[in-house]
């Protein structure tokens, strides 16, 4: 099987987990955070973790396994200050 490096940034510093959460694809998501040597709390360029990016976008699923986490810092702002609840609140979701 071929190795890979499971936290390794694109262009906008964003990882595989990231880009999961922000799409909301449970399932890669806990896949991911099944792997050995995870950041599940890794931000990208906009200091956005994947917890904020989920909770942007709604992904309630993929928000209660991040929250469940030891690891995760729920209250990590953004490059502008706001958090996690604060963009899911902007947002209008309802459950986060």
């Amino acid at each position: 099987m071929e190795s890979y490096a499971i936290n390794k940034e694109d262009s906008m510093r964003q990882t595989p987990l990231a880009w999961a959460a922000r799409n909301g694809h449970e399932g890669v998501v806990k896949a991911l955070l099944g792997r050995d040597g995870i950041d599940p709390d890794k931000p990208n360029q906009d200091n956005q973790t994947p917890l904020l990016l989920a909770a942007s976008n709604g992904h309630e699923g993929i928000v209660e396994m991040l929250l469940g986490r030891d690891d995760v810092n729920p209250d990590m702002p953004d490059e502008g200050g706001l958090t996690p609840l604060w963009w899911a609140t902007h947002n209008w979701r309802e459950g986060l």
